[in-house]
């Protein structure tokens, strides 16, 4: 299928060098796009682009969940304990709970990194 679209200037002399890749990068787009339009999960793409920078053993060992991530789960947690969770709500928490393993085994590698150092 061909589409076709105007974009600005500055965006097309960015794309020309790249037109074979402009498939992927719609797509990655369109993904991006619609999981931030989701409710849950907020918050876990800061995390997951902070451990993507690849930061310091420092800043790894600093990482903390936004005030907006930790009321979602504050507010899952309360819900479970209370009423319990629905389905969907259930998925969220695994999926949080997800992101927590793996900072954890990031702040592990970061605390050897700093004791070997």
């Amino acid at each position: 299928m061909q589409i076709t679209i105007d974009v600005p200037d500055d965006l097309a002399s960015r794309l020309s060098p790249i037109q074979d890749k402009v498939p992927q990068i719609l797509e990655l787009g369109l993904r991006e796009f619609n999981a931030s339009a989701q409710a849950g999960l907020i918050g876990v793409a800061q995390v997951l682009e902070i451990l993507a920078g690849l930061p310091s053993p420092e800043e790894v060992l600093a990482l903390r969940p936004s005030e907006e991530m930790q009321g979602q789960l504050d507010e899952l947690l309360a819900k479970s304990k209370d009423a319990g969770l629905s389905p969907g709500e259930e998925l969220q928490w695994q999926q949080y709970e997800y992101v927590e393993h793996l900072v954890r085994m990031a702040k592990a590698q970061a605390l050897l990194k700093l004791q070997a150092a």
